[in-house]
């Protein structure tokens, strides 16, 4: 046997190897974000055994989330200074604890805060297990494949998320939900701590943190969130929140002004924003975002207040969301190398409104096949392309040692978008539902919000958005040899 004959085997050990990494990495980001479905399908149920309001309610399933968008934007610079695997598995010893201590709170407060404490283990995971995708993996299809099956782990990890709520809510008591989640955390965080390589050596190993700016920058976007999630509950009559609402936007000037003026080492440097369009991108995906979160959130509620689904039919109509999550991803994969990104996040976009205007437009009751069925589908559609065509613009627009930023700004977009909409949303609602006597009309306009935030978001896409495709196949050469990728380890 000639000495050639070895060379399939090796070839095919690197891309076995490969798709083990990936698959371990892609399994962290649906593990975190199963929470956030579980949070949307269990709230109202775990509310009403702790003796909270369904306006509370939201709270349960805003707070995750809340933290996960707010932290996570100085999570990739944690990961350049101490390394990006080193980051992902403490954030999961981080959010093990934290779920496994919510099981033993029995109030909405000290539930929510535990909730928003686990959430801070996520917002580390985010862009760390994006950027690990990215630095070792160049671009290529292998990358947007694996960036797009991330993606893919919203609607899925939404979708399999509003399943356990009905076995561990329904059927067993619901401190059940949140030691289940901790064991499996447990079990995929510890996969990956064996099987994932990460760096040799941190790409700003000694570095600095800039903790002045991550203070600003974090407590504008927890105060801000917490002005708006309260709305609905308080309503605008407390000056406290009209208070807390300048506040946190002082806190965005204090925070602008720092880290353009003063920080040495910034959590999100500015020049990641000279690239062309990327702004007005980041403007759109936000947009998108908090559209999606509007209408996974109202599909449950009106399932489960107006039609009186359980918490298990009301898991099993998510069901087409998964299964198209993963068709959406693999598509959106292949369309972001042939497709200007504007048309992606366009795509993104319509895929929500659509899904908005069905689910806003159909009767009080209605069977599930006519007009929630196809809405799940389309809204599959929605945070894959929109995450994909992101993500991907984002890393290949910043230089290797700068993944982490990326994955930080668009992890912060994505998680962050997903509560605030909750938030703003419900604020139209309980000020449009006559004190909670018409609660379909109040539902329908918090809808007509989302459908705007979609329309908003698809005339800056395509309006204003100009970034090409990306066609790439390797690294470039002032980022080659910064990292050893996957397929030259031992």
């Amino acid at each position: 046997m000639g000495p050639d004959a070895t060379v399939p085997e090796k070839e095919g050990y690197k891309n076995a190897r490969s798709v083990l990494i990936s698959t371990s990495i892609i399994l962290c980001q649906l593990v975190q974000l199963i929470p956030y479905g579980a949070g949307v399908n269990g709230s109202f149920k775990i509310a009403e055994e702790i003796g909270a309001t369904p306006q509370e309610a939201a709270w349960i399933a805003a707070s995750y989330p809340l933290t996960q968008g707010a932290f996570v934007l100085m999570g990739g610079r944690v990961g350049a200074v101490y390394g990006h695997k080193n980051t992902v598995v403490v954030a999961g010893v981080w959010w093990v604890i934290f779920h496994l201590i919510s099981g033993f709170m029995r109030s909405i407060i000290s539930l929510s805060v535990m909730r928003a404490l686990s959430g801070i283990g996520g917002a580390f995971m985010v862009p760390n297990a994006i950027a690990l995708l990215t630095i070792t993996f160049p671009p290529g299809k292998m990358r947007n494949i694996s960036v797009g099956l991330f993606g893919a782990m919203a609607p899925i990890g939404a979708a399999g998320g509003s399943v356990f709520p009905g076995f561990f809510g329904q059927l067993v008591h619901w401190k059940w939900l949140f030691f289940f989640l901790a064991i499996l955390g447990a079990v995929v965080f510890g996969l990956f701590a064996v099987i994932v390589p990460g760096e040799s050596v941190p790409f700003d190993k000694g570095g600095q943190i800039d903790y002045i700016g991550a203070y600003f920058g974090v407590a504008g976007l927890v105060l801000f969130n917490f002005v708006w999630n309260q709305a609905p509950i308080v309503g605008w009559t407390e000056p406290y929140e009209y208070a807390l609402l300048i506040v946190s936007l002082l806190h965005f000037l204090a925070f602008a002004i720092w880290e353009t003026k003063f920080a040495k080492a910034p959590i999100l440097p500015f020049n990641i924003w000279s690239a062309p369009s990327f702004g007005l991108m980041a403007l759109s995906a936000f947009f998108a975002f908090m559209s999606v979160g509007i209408v996974i959130w109202y599909m449950s509620t009106w399932n489960l207040h107006v039609r009186h689904y359980t918490l298990l039919l009301d898991g099993a109509s998510y069901s087409p969301l998964a299964v198209c999550g993963a068709v959406a991803a693999i598509i959106s994969a292949k369309l972001v190398r042939h497709l200007p990104a504007q048309y992606i996040l366009a795509i993104g976009s319509l895929a929500s409104c659509v899904a908005l205007i069905l689910i806003t437009t159909m009767p009080a009751h209605q069977t599930y096949w006519a007009q929630m069925f196809p809405a799940m589908i389309v809204t599959a559609f929605g945070p894959d392309f929109l995450f994909t065509a992101a993500q991907i613009i984002a890393s290949n627009t910043v230089k290797r040692h700068q993944q982490g930023v990326a994955g930080s700004l668009i992890g912060t977009l994505l998680s962050y978008g997903l509560s605030t909409g909750l938030g703003f949303a419900g604020t139209v609602e309980a000020y449009t539902n006559d004190g909670g006597r018409d609660l379909v009309g109040g539902y329908r306009h918090g809808l007509y919000l989302g459908i705007g935030l979609a329309v908003s978001a698809m005339v800056l896409a395509l309006g204003f958005v100009r970034i090409p495709k990306d066609q790439r196949d390797g690294w470039d050469e002032d980022d080659a040899g910064e990292i050893v990728p996957v397929d030259q380890q031992a």
